[in-house]
């Protein structure tokens, strides 16, 4: 596995293998395999470019795995479309359709649609109604197995099988002592899931083709459903929240909930749903995901920066513009230094305002620097593996400290 987290208490929950590839490509999940980070893009999927520069600007922010809607005819002629594009912008990320009502029929009607993408997701409590249901979900997982595609069955409680739902209610009233309706809408959700993935394996489709997800809003339900459902069964485990919500409430709630399951080693992909903030880049929910998976240690992505809050005695303005400055840096630097120089993604760069803590700070980092704060001589000490290597002056600081940050990579990652 790579990126093991070092403490003691880590250990993940044992999970069968899923396979999901495309042209060549492969990216194992579950099974000790590294936690993937998955997104979803919000265009509409009868704009092939649009959609197809989107999966591009979310693969090249990290998402190993993109969702799109597949919703009617035009959205399914179009998916080989947006695969091809792909593959002329030499973007291998595996796309994953989301089917909801519908999606027998424009798999069926769609082979190529089919074909071109590398998973499916099926919603049971949205696949059709009485009789239909077991015979529409059928249809799906058998054109999974014809094209060898794995599936995730994706129940959410905002979309959960009502006739389940009634089954169990009616069920828990005649109990001498009933439970609370919460925790018999979190059995509906489990029960919906397994059941589905039975019925999945009955029809044919191997064990370790099928992922789970059970998705709720709130954190405590997450934790709860989760907790139960990885007692349950051994399949990969699909994190996160339905509807995290817009800006700091969605990135803290996806936070919360996701840090408390995966440290219990609960969770082999990963979305966070945020509500995109005007004008924001829809790839701002991929660079969250990471740093949850970074900050608890079970991952690396691209250098992270330690910086301090700041203070009185700190220049704010330009040391909240150097440590941005870096951490955009390195983050840019990424496509192409991941290439050259593998490692990279491990180090750690502190930018510091001042004296207090500035210099043991930047000496715990493999490469630091110690801005002055107020009062302070005018003086940017900078740290190389622990060691003071060099004082910066003037006004051109971020210039050169990016100099010697570009020299550093290539003489410690470098081939």
């Amino acid at each position: 596995m790579q990126d093991n987290l070092e403490a003691t208490n880590y250990q993940r929950r044992k999970s069968k293998q899923a396979i999901i590839q495309w042209a060549g490509q492969i990216i194992t999940v579950g099974d000790g395999a590294p936690i993937r980070v998955q997104s979803m893009t919000n265009t509409d999927t009868e704009d092939v470019m649009e959609t197809a520069i989107q999966i591009k600007e979310l693969a090249r922010a990290g998402s190993e795995l993109v969702r799109i809607t597949v919703n009617t005819p035009a959205a399914a002629a179009a998916v080989p479309l947006i695969r091809e594009q792909l593959d002329k912008m030499s973007i291998s990320v595996p796309i994953i359709g989301d089917f909801h009502y519908n999606g027998h029929t424009l798999l069926q009607d769609y082979p190529e649609c089919a074909k071109a993408l590398s998973k499916y997701r099926i919603n049971p409590g949205n696949v059709g109604q009485g009789a239909k249901r077991d015979t529409q979900f059928s249809q799906m997982v058998e054109l999974a197995c014809k094209y060898e595609k794995p599936i995730r069955i994706g129940v959410n409680w905002g979309s959960l099988d009502q006739d389940l739902l009634a089954q169990l209610m009616d069920q828990n009233a005649s109990l001498n002592v009933p439970r609370q309706a919460r925790e018999v809408m979190i059995e509906a959700l489990i029960q919906s899931a397994l059941q589905s993935a039975q019925r999945a394996e009955e029809i044919g489709l191997a064990g370790h083709q099928i992922i789970l997800s059970c998705k709720v809003s709130a954190v405590q339900d997450l934790v709860t459903v989760y907790r139960d459902l990885g007692r349950r069964c051994d399949y990969p485990l699909h994190l996160g929240l339905t509807e995290a919500g817009i800006g700091s409430k969605g990135i803290v709630a996806s936070t919360a909930a996701l840090s408390i399951l995966l440290q219990e080693g609960i969770g082999d992909t990963i979305r966070i749903s945020l509500t995109p903030e005007p004008g924001a880049p829809r790839e701002n929910e991929v660079i969250v995901g990471q740093e949850i998976l970074q900050t608890m240690g079970l991952r690396h992505f691209t250098p992270m920066v330690i910086a301090c809050p700041g203070c009185g005695r700190t220049t704010s303005t330009y040391f909240q513009h150097l440590a941005s400055e870096i951490q955009s840096y390195l983050r840019n630097q990424m496509p192409h230094w991941k290439l050259d120089y593998p490692g990279v993604e491990s180090m750690n760069v502190a930018v510091m305002g001042c004296i207090v803590n500035g210099p043991g700070e930047s000496k715990q980092a493999d490469i630091g620097i110690s801005l002055p704060g107020n009062g302070e001589s005018p003086a940017a000490p900078v740290f190389i593996d622990g060691q003071k290597a060099m004082t910066l002056r003037g006004d051109h600081i971020l210039e050169e400290f990016q100099v010697i940050l570009n020299d550093y990579v290539k003489q410690r990652f470098g081939q």
